[in-house]
C-alpha cells in the first residue's frame, strides 16, 4: 500500500497527495517536494510519526500512562470539582458507540473504539474515542461526524480525509452496547448516510504507554481486502457484550445506504490504494508585534 506523507506546519499549504512520491522521507515544502539531507532525516527520525513507533518509552514500572496512583487528596479534589462545576460539555454526550477502526497508513491494525458522542444538530455529531468502556479507558483521538448534506459542500482534498459509515453499519460493526435494535433503527438509518474524521492521538495499540508523536488519521471498516475486520476482534467484542454481529448484519441487510454523490472522495484508500501518514516539522514561528525574547 502506498503511503502519502504530509508534513504538517503551518507554512505548508493544503498538498495533493498525487503530487508526492512513494518515497516517505520526502518533506514537503510549499507544495514543492525536496529531499532531506542527513540533519534533517535525524531530526524527523528522533520524532514519532503516524506510521513510526517512538524511539523510547517514558521510564517507569510500566503502567499505562506511568505514574503514581492516585492519593485520597486527589479524590477529595476530583468530587468536590464534579459537585460544585456544571461539565456541561461532558453531560451532552447521549450515546456510547462500539465500533472498529482501522489505521490509514497501515490497515493491518485494527482496533476496537468507544465513542461517547454529542449531537451537536441534526448534521453534525462530535465524539470523544477511547479505547474500551472501563472506567480506566484511555481518551485515544476524537471523531466528527457530518451528514451527507455537509460532506458534498467539503472541497475534493477535504474529502479524501473523511471515511463513510453505510458498510460500518449495515455489517454490524456499529453497535449501541446495551441498546434494542428496534430502538435505534431510526438512528442507525441515519448514520448509515454519515461520513467521519477520526484522528487517532493515542496508539496503545502499538504499545505506547502515553500520547506520542504525531496523530494518525483512521479509516471505517470495508467489504473489501484490507478494510475486512479480522474476525477474532469481532468474536472478542461480540461475547464481551453478549451479542451476534451476524445477527446485526441480518437484520440490517434493507437498510438503504448512501447514493454515490459528485465524485465524492471519501474512502480514499479503496480508489487509489494510497493511505496517509503524518509527520512534524520544525519551523520558524511566526512573527508577532510585541517584544522580542532571545
Amino acid at each position: 500500500m502506498h503511503i502519502d506523507k504530509v508534513i504538517i506546519n503551518d507554512t505548508c499549504p493544503p498538498v495533493n497527495p498525487s503530487q508526492t512520491t512513494s518515497n516517505t522521507t520526502n518533506l514537503i515544502i510549499n507544495s514543492k517536494i525536496i529531499k532531506p539531507n542527513e540533519e534533517q532525516k535525524t531530526k524527523l527520525a528522533s520524532m514519532a510519526s503516524s506510521d513510526k513507533a517512538p524511539d523510547s518509552m517514558p521510564v517507569g514500572d510500566g503502567s499505562v500512562p506511568p505514574g503514581k496512583p492516585m492519593t485520597v487528596g486527589h479524590q477529595v479534589i476530583d468530587k468536590s470539582a464534579q459537585m460544585l462545576q456544571t461539565l456541561k460539555p461532558i453531560k451532552q454526550m447521549s450515546q456510547h458507540v462500539c465500533t472498529f477502526a482501522v489505521y490509514g497508513h497501515d490497515m493491518s491494525r485494527q482496533i476496537e473504539a468507544h465513542h461517547y458522542i454529542t449531537r451537536v444538530n441534526q448534521d453534525f455529531l462530535q465524539s470523544a474515542v477511547y479505547d474500551s468502556n472501563d472506567s480506566s479507558a484511555h481518551l485515544i483521538g476524537v471523531e466528527y461526524i457530518v451528514s451527507d448534506r455537509i460532506f458534498d459542500t467539503l472541497s475534493h482534498e477535504e474529502q479524501k480525509l473523511w471515511h463513510s459509515h453505510d458498510h460500518e453499519v449495515t455489517s454490524g460493526m456499529w453497535v449501541n452496547p446495551g441498546v434494542p435494535e428496534m430502538i435505534q433503527k431510526s438512528e442507525l438509518e441515519n448514520i448509515a448516510h454519515t461520513y467521519g474524521k477520526f484522528w487517532c492521538t493515542w496508539q496503545v495499540d502499538r504499545g505506547d504507554r502515553l500520547p506520542l508523536g504525531a496523530p494518525a488519521l483512521m479509516m471505517s471498516p470495508q467489504v473489501v481486502n484490507m478494510g475486512i475486520i479480522k474476525p477474532e476482534l469481532v468474536r472478542m467484542r461480540d461475547n464481551k457484550f453478549k451479542m451476534s454481529t451476524e445477527e446485526l448484519r441480518k437484520q440490517r441487510a434493507n437498510f438503504a445506504v448512501s447514493k454515490p454523490g459528485n465524485a465524492r472522495a471519501a474512502d480514499y484508500w479503496m480508489h487509489t490504494g494510497k493511505g496517509f501518514a503524518i509527520d512534524i516539522e520544525h519551523v520558524e514561528m511566526k512573527m508577532l508585534e510585541g517584544p522580542k525574547y532571545p
